[in-house]
C-alpha cells in the first residue's frame, strides 16, 4: 500500500497539517524525512523498518551518512538529508541549552549541561562560557580543540570572548577523552593563569570542569586550584 492509498488522517504530510506536529509519531516524522519509499515498500514501511533496526530516532540519529546509506531503501542522497536534518536538531537543542538563562549556581549545573555535549567527542576540547552578573549563560564558545597544553590555551583567547561579551565572570570547560578525570598538570597550570590574568581585568574564573563520558570533576571544588 502506498502512503497515497491511506485515510488522509493516516498520511504523516496531512496529520502534521490537520493535527499538529505533536500528533506525529517517529515513523510519521522519519517518513517525511525520507519523502520516499522504494519498490514494495511505502516511505512509510522503511522508516519503520529502519526504527526496529535501530531501536529509536535518538539513535538513528548517532549514525554517520556511510552507516545511513548502507540500509536498503535508503540511498547516499537520503543518508545525507537525514544526517543534515539531524544535526540541526542536536544544534537546536544544544543551542538552547546554553542560552536557556538558567543561573549557574554550583559545577553541577555547567556539568549537566556540558555532558551531553562533550562526553561522546574523540577530540579534546577547551570551551568557555560566559555568565553575566547574575551568574546566567550569555555566551558559550570553543577556545580551542585538540591537545589541550599551555601551547593550545591563552589566557588571551579565554578573556578576549569574555570581554566582548561583557562578561562578569566566565567557567572553563573542558574533556578528557581518555574517560580519566585527574587533571594534568598542564590543567592545573591553565587554570592558575587564567584566575590570576581574571583577577587583573576584574573577571571571576567561577571554575574549571573536566567532563570525562558521564562523569565531571569541578578542579576548585576538589582544591585543584584556588580562586
Amino acid at each position: 500500500m502506498k502512503v497515497k492509498d491511506l485515510p488522509i488522517d493516516e498520511r504523516p504530510r496531512e496529520k502534521l497539517l490537520m493535527k499538529g506536529i505533536d500528533s506525529l509519531s517517529e515513523t510519521d516524522l522519519l517518513a517525511i524525512l525520507l519523502r520516499t519509499g522504494i519498490k514494495g515498500k511505502s516511505v512509510i514501511t522503511v522508516a519503520r523498518e529502519l526504527l526496529e533496526k535501530y531501536g529509536n530516532l535518538a539513535l538513528l540519529a548517532t549514525k554517520s551518512v556511510d552507516e545511513l546509506s548502507k540500509n536498503k531503501g535508503i540511498g547516499k542522497s537520503k543518508a545525507i538529508g537525514l544526517a543534515v536534518a539531524f544535526e540541526l536538531g542536536r544544534r537546536i537543542e544544544y543551542k538552547n541549552k546554553w542560552f536557556s538563562n538558567t543561573k549557574i549556581t554550583s559545577p553541577k549545573d555547567i556539568a549537566e549541561i556540558c555532558i551531553p555535549i562533550l562526553r561522546d567527542e574523540i577530540k579534546e576540547k577547551f570551551l568557555v562560557a560566559c555568565l553575566n552578573s547574575s551568574n546566567k549563560i550569555i555566551k558559550f564558545a570553543k577556545v580551542s580543540e585538540g591537545n589541550l597544553n599551555s601551547n593550545v590555551v591563552h589566557p588571551r583567547e579565554v578573556f578576549k570572548i569574555a570581554i566582548e561579551n561583557d562578561s562578569a565572570n566566565i567557567i572553563l570547560i573542558h574533556n578528557h577523552p581518555s574517560g580519566n578525570l585527574e587533571p594534568s598538570e598542564a590543567d592545573i597550570q591553565i587554570t592558575k593563569k587564567l584566575v590570576e590574568a581574571g583577577k587583573i581585568i576584574d573577571i571571576k574564573v567561577f571554575d574549571h570542569i573536566i567532563v570525562a563520558g558521564d562523569k565531571y570533576l569541578s578542579m576548585i571544588e576538589k582544591s585543584f586550584v584556588e580562586l
